[in-house]
């Protein structure tokens, strides 16, 4: 029997996942993602990723601002689903969503259930220091990132990787997934996981404030938050009052700092002491400028031996 299965996604990570459901020739009735939005201060329509993927491939695309409408509820039970695939889309389904597919909605998300569930899975693996993440594929119920895993594949994360680049690399994994999920889903042969309670961390939506480097804190864990904030929405600090975004850096261990307060420039070209040891930014980006090496920025607008970075305090 050919499945028939609808998409929900919007972001760039849900683009692999999609077109390798196109490639296993299953039937997508339809494409559920984010509406078009002003992308600019010209107010110019920016469609998501996947909104542009799906014209692409000729598939009938539906953006809806919520699904909570009854009338969007009896459009999307009218498609007579098999499954409803979920990856990155960004709104919330209600239960009537849920259970209209024979199968109901399964999600794909980027970690290793029950760890890390919600927004910000691949930053939230990074900035704690794990050594292992990957992608669930999980049945969706009420609760949030709570249902049963049906299928996984853990891969390691890189010692200097960034959120980026893992962002990446676990799209393709959960690309590579989908044939062997959909496989298994014809064949009856998925194990329904329970999630261990005692596991469950989360991993909240970040913002721009939660990337303001406080320099109290060591070294090496504000190292993983450069890595876990790139490429948004990036590690900054203050210089002069104007933000200085930190792209790249690496530890430094041992450094004398001749008791130099934290966000101190104790070596040049702009290593900074922290918390505990030091902190060499290997790359930066002054607002409105290009991104830059640390040495570059030194020969332009310097910041001297013994300057000040911004400081971040309770409640700021």
């Amino acid at each position: 029997m050919r499945l028939r299965v609808a998409f929900l996604g919007s972001s760039a990570f849900a683009v692999p996942a999609l077109e390798a459901l196109i490639a296993c020739g299953v039937d997508v009735p339809a494409v559920y993602t984010r509406p078009p939005r002003p992308a600019d201060r010209a107010h110019k329509i920016k469609r998501t990723p996947v909104h542009e993927t799906a014209e692409l491939r000729g598939l009938e695309v539906r953006a809806p601002v919520g699904l909570r409408d009854a009338a969007e509820q009896a459009r999307f039970a009218e498609l007579d689903l098999d499954l409803a695939l979920v990856a990155s889309y960004g709104l919330l389904l209600p239960e009537p969503i849920l259970h209209a597919p024979r199968h109901g909605c399964v999600n794909i998300h980027a970690s290793l259930l029950p760890r890390w569930r919600g927004a910000s899975p691949i930053q939230q693996a990074i900035m704690a220091g794990d050594d292992l993440t990957g992608v669930s594929f999980f049945q969706m119920e009420k609760g949030l990132d709570t249902g049963p895993v049906l299928l996984e594949r853990a891969t390691p994360i890189g010692s200097d990787e960034t959120a980026g680049e893992l962002h990446d690399r676990l799209a393709l994994v959960a690309a590579d997934l989908v044939p062997e999920f959909l496989g298994a889903l014809a064949a009856h042969t998925l194990v329904r996981q329970q999630q261990d309670d005692a596991g469950v961390t989360y991993a909240p939506k970040i913002g721009k404030d939660d990337a303001r480097i406080d320099w109290r804190r060591p070294a090496d864990e504000i190292e993983r938050r450069v890595r876990a904030f790139e490429p948004q929405p990036g590690a900054w600090t203050l210089v002069e009052g104007k933000r200085l975004r930190v792209r790249a850096a690496h530890v430094v261990e041992g450094l004398e700092h001749q008791g130099a307060a934290p966000g101190t420039v104790v070596a040049m070209p702009l290593v900074v002491a922290c918390g505990a040891h030091a902190l060499a930014l290997d790359r930066v980006q002054r607002e409105g400028r290009k991104p830059m090496a640390a040495d570059e920025l030194q020969r332009g607008t310097p910041i001297p031996l013994g300057g000040r970075l911004d400081v971040a305090t309770d409640g700021a």
